[in-house]
């Protein structure tokens, strides 16, 4: 981009491609998938890669914090300064050195996930793991599997949930990721009633609350990402009540809104979790009240 004066707005400052602009200021990503572009975050220190840039929608979010936007978000946490001095940097900088340009990295193949062995959970840190994030042992067995996988020549395992096209979601306290393909969850009971939730520790936590309570028979959607959100409305809106549990950051709010827009039919559940990340953050901190029995979720 050439800037021509010292004046610079902020429709300029977010049209900068941000990861031209991060290579600008010195930092190239651990990994490339697809438009997903994966830093050790530029804010704070770290050795796993969780900060992502989105290149197609140009926006930034980083995994840590809970934290993401437009460049000029990035700019006021990296810079720590004001809007108009962060206006006044990249003017500057675009001005009086060489401009932003696009920055060719070569995408390095993404190493696979080789699944070796699937059972029932009996791992002593996962089980270990599901009482520290609250989650009670027989939930996680009805719907998840102690998964043992290859990956980068070593072997792990994990708690492991199945989506509707054969990829799994897997976790342990210190891996987050999936197997090929990425997708969502439904499970459908034959309900007119539906709960949504972001990601499937959301969704055990539910599950957890409701243990001591009347089965409702609703049917559950699990996104497992919220870029299958809007994917999800045919089905979503063959129930007559959609009630959605997605988290409370920016992404998970901005689809809320989006989906109240929509219809009637769509219900905002997030306000029980309000000043937590999401549903299992605040069953983890309410964990004690859990377990003398709290009041049922719908």
């Amino acid at each position: 981009m050439n800037i021509g004066s010292d004046r610079f707005s902020c429709a300029q400052a977010k049209g900068l491609d941000l990861v031209d602009y991060l290579a600008s200021l010195g930092f190239a990503p651990d990994k490339i998938k697809g438009a997903d572009y994966w830093y050790r975050s530029p804010l704070r220190a770290e050795r796993t890669a969780s900060f992502k840039i989105n290149r197609k929608k140009n926006v930034w979010f980083d995994h840590g914090t809970g934290q993401g936007g437009t460049l000029i978000d990035f700019g006021l946490l990296y810079h720590k300064c004001s809007v108009g001095e962060l206006l006044a940097t990249l003017a500057g900088h675009l001005s009086f050195h060489q401009p932003v340009l696009k920055v060719a990295f070569a995408e390095p193949e993404e190493p696979p996930i080789r699944i070796l062995s699937e059972i029932g959970i009996v791992s002593l840190s996962l089980l270990r793991y599901l009482r520290q994030r609250r989650i009670a042992e027989i939930v996680a067995k009805k719907y998840c599997q102690e998964i043992r996988f290859a990956l980068n020549g070593k072997v792990y395992t994990a708690i492991g949930f199945a989506n509707d096209e054969g990829g799994v979601e897997l976790r342990n306290p210190w891996y987050k990721g999936s197997t090929a393909p990425k997708a969502l969850t439904r499970i459908e009971n034959g309900s007119k009633e539906v709960s949504v939730f972001e990601g499937f520790f959301d969704f055990l936590s539910h599950q957890t609350i409701q243990l001591n309570q009347p089965a409702s028979g609703a049917d559950f959607l699990v996104l497992n990402s919220t870029a299958f959100f809007e994917k999800s409305r045919p089905f979503m809106e063959q129930h007559e009540c959609i009630r959605l549990f997605l988290d409370r950051d920016r992404t998970g709010q901005n689809c809320i809104r989006q989906a109240l827009s929509w219809s009637a039919k769509y219900q905002d559940e997030s306000g029980l979790y309000t000043g937590y990340k999401d549903l299992n953050d605040w069953a983890q901190h309410i964990g004690k009240s859990l377990k003398k029995g709290v009041g049922p979720l719908r």
